[in-house]
């Protein structure tokens, strides 16, 4: 028998859409890592782009074999991952965001945990790179349980089996043992995926070796949105495989359900200013607690976040619980026809 070469195709996967302002930059720490160039392939899937994030990857390839641009005709992420995965030659496929930037070698470090744990699937740590006042304190935030859940992928100082992480690295037969991204998944195609394999006897590794940044929102309202979504996708995955990997994603909906049932009650009991005023202490003792470092305009900016990150996720939860309780979509994921740009 061949013995497995020691540097195995590497897949990098990437799905993007209108991404002209960080496309570039992206891209530049992919094409630099320390693995084997000739060893890396990178498909970016495009989702119909139209502010000019196109043209740059035209160049982009243009100049670099290594790059190829193929279009989701979807839009939605998950359904751009299993573009690329349905063109992909690697042995090892990486599934890479556009928000990010790779340390040199992530590539090399996914590829060493792989073989070093036996896991499915292995990830880094959700590593926040902060510019604006708003991002240090939204970092601050999800540094704590009260903002994350007890997520272990949102440090840095994790390791070891978990139940999702931030992205990805899987061997090419985990996917075709149990299935590619849910087509369809709005958001939390990773943790959907994840509990796939988990469920199907698999493991999940978070390596502290594994090194990539993301830039976090810029506002309440963006911030809003991305959470309102996270808890919509959450609902859907609840209803799809009729339960969680953790009871962690629910949390956020439990709690707003509770509030909304306080005040709504609140001529008939006299505990709503208590409960209310227990959440506003809470908070503002975490706040405090993870925002002093940044100053005290950062810690009302934390007190501010929390309950934007709470009721988002829970309403977008519920929402989508009604959602997809009246007209579920998910069918078997498989991969679809690739249509190269």
């Amino acid at each position: 028998m061949d013995a497995a070469p020691l540097y195995p195709f590497v897949t990098i996967a990437m799905p993007c859409l209108d991404e002209a302002r960080g496309i570039e930059a992206c891209l530049a720490t992919v094409r630099a890592q320390d693995y084997p160039g000739d060893r890396i392939e990178i498909l970016v899937v495009d989702g119909g782009s139209t502010d000019g994030t196109r043209a740059i990857l035209a160049r982009i390839a243009a100049a670099d074999a290594r790059v190829r641009l193929l279009d989701n005709r979807a839009r939605l992420q998950a359904a751009g991952l299993n573009v690329a995965i349905a063109e992909a030659r690697g042995d090892i496929v990486l599934r890479m965001d556009a928000h990010c930037a790779y340390a040199p070698n992530y590539v090399r470090a996914c590829v060493d945990a792989l073989a070093r744990t036996g896991a499915d699937n292995v990830g880094g740590a959700q590593r926040a790179r902060a510019t604006t006042l708003f991002q240090r304190a939204l970092v601050a935030a999800l540094s704590s349980p009260l903002g994350v859940g007890g997520a272990k992928y949102r440090s840095a100082g994790n390791e070891g089996y978990v139940d999702t992480v931030f992205l990805g690295a899987f061997r090419r037969d985990v996917l075709e043992r149990v299935g590619l991204y849910d087509p369809r998944a709005v958001t939390n195609e990773d943790a959907e995926l994840n509990q796939r394999i988990t469920a199907a006897g698999g493991r999940i590794y978070l390596s502290q070796d594994i090194v990539v940044h993301y830039h976090p929102r810029e506002s309440f309202s963006a911030l809003s949105k991305q959470y309102f979504k996270y808890g919509f996708g959450r609902a859907r995955t609840l209803l799809k495989h009729r339960g969680l990997a953790s009871i962690r994603p629910a949390l956020p909906f439990l709690m707003t359900a509770a509030g909304a049932l306080l005040l709504t009650t609140s001529p008939l009991q006299p505990f709503t200013p208590y409960a209310f005023g227990a959440y506003a202490v809470a908070t503002a003792v975490e706040a405090v607690r993870v925002g002093r470092a940044e100053g005290v305009a950062a810690i009302a900016l934390v007190w501010a976040i929390f309950p934007v990150l709470h009721v988002s996720h829970g309403i977008g939860f519920g929402v989508g619980l009604v959602r997809y309780a009246v007209a579920p979509d998910w069918t078997p994921s498989v991969p679809p026809q690739a249509a190269p740009a």
